[in-house]
C-alpha cells in the first residue's frame, strides 16, 4: 500500500534544470532503501513557482523541497521517508515557521491569492494518466452534455458565464460558438491555438504539460455545441513536451472512447489531430493558423467572413486558445453563476499570467480578474529583486503595452487594462526596474514584430520597419527634434491600416512608452543621454580618481587598451578608445567606474 506520493514537476522550467534524473534517482533510492511498494513517484505538470525549480512535494504532508538536486535524493529519503524528519534546509523558506514546523504551501504569499482553474490540475495531477485526470472529474462535464444537455443548452450556458477568449481579444465565447452552430449543417471544426509566440509567454505551454485532458474533452464539448466532428491542435513543435503529452493524451482518450465514434454511447463522435506549427508569431492570428494548418504558408486572410462562417478548409470554424478552453469543463460542472462570481463583472473568471522579468518569483499565476498589478508584483511576485524600484509592466506582449507605476492599483481586466494603452494578450508579465530603458524596451517588441511580420500587407511590412529605424536612431543618439511625433503618426496609421491583429496591435509597445515615459524619449533625442543607462551609443564609463587604488585590473581587462595609469595611481579612460563593454566596470573591485 502506498503511504506517500511524491510529485515532482516535469514542467519545461524544471526539466531544463535536470528534474527527470531526480525522479530517476529517487527511484533508484527508493528501491535501494525497499521503500518502492510504499512511496509513489509522479511527474506532473507546473507547480508555478518556477524560480525554484527543480520543485517536488511530499504528501501526504505537503512538504515543499525547492532547487532539489540529484545529490540531495539519498538524504531526503534517509531523513524524511525512512526517519519521519523533514530536511528544512531544502524546504521553501515562506513555508517554515519561527518555531521551525512546516506551513501550508497556500499559506506563502505566492499562493495565497491565486485561485486555480484553468490551472487546477497542473502540479496535481501526473499528466500522463488518463486516470488520475478522471479521477479529478475528468470527461464529467463532457458525460454530463451529451447525456443530459442539447448543443443550445450547452451554448446558453457558456454565454451565460460571460468566459471570454483568453488569448488577448477577449471575444465572448458562448457568442463565438453561437455564429458557428448557427451556420447550417455540414462539415465544421473545433481549432484550439496553442502557437503561444509571445516573448516571455508559458501559460498555454504549461496547462498542456500539465493537464492536456482538460484542452481535449473542451474541444469535444465545442465540438458537440456547434455540430463538429474534428477537431485540430495547433502547437508550436518547440514544445516537445507538450506535443508528447497531448499524443500521449490523445490516444489515451481514444482508447477510452472519450474521443472518436459514438462517444459515452451517444451518436455524437469527435476526433483531434495535432499540426505542429514552425514559430511563426503569425500564426497565433486566426486566420493564419488556419491557413497553416491547411498546409499554406502562415498569412491572415481579410475579414469577414469570419472563421465562423467560413474557416478551416473553408467550413465554418470555432477557434479558441489552449487557456479558454481549460475553463470550459468546471463551467459545466459547476455552472454559469459559479464563473460569474468569480473575477470581475464585464471579466469574470480568472487569468493566468506568466511572470517575468525583474521579479523575485518568477513563474505562472492564476488571479481572479480584478486583481491589481501591485498585489500580483509585490505580494505574489515578491516584489522587485536587489532594492530596485518598479518602473513598469509590460502586459501583452509585443502587441500590449507599458503600464508605469502610477497605474499600479489599477484592478486589471479587459476595459482596464485597454483604458490605460496597455492589453491583457495572453497573458504574459514582463517586469521592469528603474535600470530599465523604456525606448529601449519600445525597440526591442518592435525588433520582434519586424522579424515576425509575414509582409502581406504594406502598413505592417513596411511601417513597422520605419519605426524601427527612428527608434535605432534615438538608441544611438542621432534622434532628431520631431521624431516623437513622426513615430505617432505612423503608429496611428499603422493601427488603422494593417491587415490582422500582430500589424495593428505592433505599434502599442511604442505608443503606450511615448505615453508615459515621454521624458525619456526626449533625453535620447534633445540631451543624448539615456536616463537608465542603458542605451551603449550614450553612455560614457569614468573613473572617479578618489575611488580608484590603481590596482591595474581594469586596464588588464580591457579588450582595446582604452585604460592607462601606473601602479598605486588613478587610472584614466580613453573615451575614444572605448567600446563600452562594462568589462572594466564588472571587475573593479572598489566602486571606482561609473557609467554616465
Amino acid at each position: 500500500m502506498v503511504r506517500s506520493h511524491i510529485l515532482v514537476c516535469g514542467g519545461t522550467g524544471c526539466t531544463s534544470s535536470n528534474s527527470p534524473a531526480i525522479i530517476q534517482a529517487l527511484n533508484e533510492q527508493l528501491e535501494k532503501s525497499g521503500l518502492s511498494e510504499e512511496v509513489k513517484v509522479v511527474r506532473t505538470g507546473c507547480f508555478g513557482l518556477c524560480a525554484l525549480g527543480p520543485i517536488m512535494i511530499v504528501y501526504p504532508e505537503g512538504t515543499f523541497y525547492s532547487r532539489v538536486q540529484v545529490d540531495d535524493i539519498p538524504e531526503i529519503v534517509e531523513e524524511h521517508l525512512l526517519k519521519g524528519r523533514i530536511v528544512t534546509r531544502l524546504v521553501y523558506d515562506e513555508t517554515v515557521k519561527p518555531s521551525g514546523e512546516v506551513a501550508s504551501l497556500d499559506d506563502t504569499g505566492f499562493y495565497k491569492k491565486q485561485m486555480r482553474v484553468a490551472l487546477r490540475n497542473c502540479g496535481v495531477i501526473d499528466p500522463e494518466n488518463i486516470n488520475e485526470y478522471i479521477a479529478y472529474d475528468g470527461y464529467q462535464a463532457l458525460g454530463k452534455v451529451l447525456t443530459q444537455m442539447t448543443p443550445e443548452q450547452v451554448i446558453e450556458e457558456i454565454k451565460a458565464s460571460g468566459l471570454r477568449g483568453r488569448g488577448g481579444a477577449g471575444f465572448p465565447t458562448g457568442t463565438k460558438w453561437a455564429f458557428a452552430a448557427a451556420q447550417p449543417k455540414g462539415q465544421k471544426y473545433v481549432c484550439c491555438n496553442a502557437d503561444e509566440g509571445d516573448p516571455g509567454a508559458f501559460m498555454d505551454r504549461s496547462v498542456l504539460e500539465g493537464d492536456p485532458h482538460a484542452v481535449l474533452e473542451a474541444m469535444a464539448i465545442a465540438g458537440y455545441a456547434i455540430g463538429a466532428d474534428k477537431g485540430f491542435i495547433y502547437v508550436r513543435a518547440e514544445y516537445p513536451i507538450a506535443v508528447h503529452r497531448l499524443e500521449i493524451a490523445i490516444k489515451q482518450a481514444r482508447e477510452l472512447g472519450l474521443l472518436g465514434n459514438n462517444i459515452f454511447g451517444t451518436d455524437f463522435s469527435f476526433d483531434v489531430e495535432l499540426r505542429l506549427g514552425a514559430g511563426a508569431f503569425v500564426c497565433g492570428e486566426e486566420t493564419a493558423l488556419m491557413t497553416s494548418v491547411e498546409g499554406n504558408r502562415g498569412e491572415p486572410r481579410p475579414r469577414p467572413p469570419f472563421p465562423a462562417v467560413k474557416g478551416l478548409f473553408g467550413k465554418p470554424t470555432v477557434l479558441n486558445n489552449v487557456e479558454t478552453y481549460a475553463n470550459i469543463p468546471r463551467i459545466i460542472l459547476l455552472g454559469a453563476d459559479w464563473f460569474r462570481n468569480i473575477g470581475t463583472e464585464k471579466s469574470p473568471g480568472t487569468k493566468v499570467f506568466a511572470l517575468g522579468g525583474k521579479i523575485t518569483n518568477t513563474g505562472l499565476v492564476e488571479v481572479p480578474m480584478g486583481t491589481t498589478l501591485r498585489e500580483i508584483v509585490e505580494e505574489i511576485g515578491g516584489g522587485i529583486p536587489n532594492g530596485k524600484k518598479f518602473k513598469a509592466a509590460q502586459t501583452g506582449g509585443p502587441s500590449g503595452g507599458c503600464i508605469p507605476a502610477k497605474h499600479l492599483d489599477v484592478p486589471i481586466d479587459y476595459e482596464n487594462l485597454s483604458a490605460i494603452g496597455s492589453m491583457m494578450g495572453s497573458g504574459g508579465l514582463i517586469v521592469m526596474d528603474e535600470d530599465s530603458c523604456m525606448v529601449d524596451i519600445a525597440r526591442f517588441f518592435l525588433e520582434f514584430t519586424v522579424d515576425e511580420s509575414c509582409g502581406k500587407c504594406t502598413p505592417c511590412r513596411i511601417g513597422t520597419k520605419r519605426l524601427l529605424e527612428m527608434l535605432d536612431r534615438i538608441v544611438e543618439g542621432k534622434g532628431k527634434p520631431g521624431d516623437i511625433e513622426k513615430m505617432e503618426e505612423l503608429c496611428y496609421y499603422i493601427k488603422e491600416n494593417a491587415l490582422c491583429g500582430l500589424g495593428q496591435t505592433a505599434p502599442n509597445p511604442v505608443l503606450s512608452t511615448i505615453r508615459y515615459f515621454r521624458d525619456e524619449y526626449e533625453a535620447h533625442i534633445y540631451q543624448k543621454t539615456c536616463p537608465a543607462k542603458v542605451c551603449k551609443s550614450l553612455l560614457r564609463y569614468t573613473i572617479l580618481p578618489e575611488k580608484c587604488a590603481g590596482c591595474t585590473l581594469c586596464s588588464r581587462v580591457c579588450p582595446v587598451g582604452a585604460i592607462t595609469g601606473t601602479v598605486k595611481n588613478p587610472h584614466t579612460i580613453n573615451h575614444d578608445k572605448c567600446i563600452k563593454c562594462g568589462a572594466c566596470m564588472e571587475k573593479c573591485r572598489f566602486g571606482a567606474i561609473v557609467k554616465e
